[in-house]
């Protein structure tokens, strides 16, 4: 582990490769982008082209309740790997996370709740939750 805390920038990017990677390896499919923000403690990402060929076909040929089915277990199945590799890159816990994919554009968005805001060496640059104000009437 090296000595220098990251960026924001630099950990953002660092966590898309290794999704991608993730993506890939587990399965097989090769998203063309992956966009990862911070916002406090939470974690924003947005994948491109996260559908698969199987999910295409199934797509073309009318079968599409069974094309969200096998996403539906994708995203079950890969879940704790996400999981545990958020954590592992942000040095946080993840304590949820949230997904969900459009087969017709081929997006797959994840949001991650975390037990804390990742350390940075720019911490003013992660963008911060605003309090409600209250309103007492």
């Amino acid at each position: 582990m090296s000595s220098t805390t990251p960026t924001r920038g630099q950990l953002e990017r660092n966590l898309s490769q290794t999704i991608q990677a993730l993506y890939t390896n587990e399965l097989g499919h090769r998203p063309t982008k992956v966009i990862c923000q911070l916002f406090d403690a939470t974690l924003a990402i947005v994948i491109e082209d996260s559908i698969t060929s199987p999910e295409q076909l199934l797509i073309e040929k009318g079968e599409d309740k069974l094309a969200e089915q096998v996403r539906y277990g994708l995203d079950e199945a890969i879940e704790p790997k996400l999981k545990e590799l958020i954590a592992e890159v942000l040095e946080v816990k993840v304590l949820d996370l949230l997904s969900d994919a459009t087969l017709e554009t081929g997006r797959s968005g994840v949001i991650a709740v975390l037990s804390e805001t990742p350390s940075v060496r720019n911490p003013d640059s992660i963008p911060k939750v605003k309090a409600k104000s209250s309103h007492k009437k």
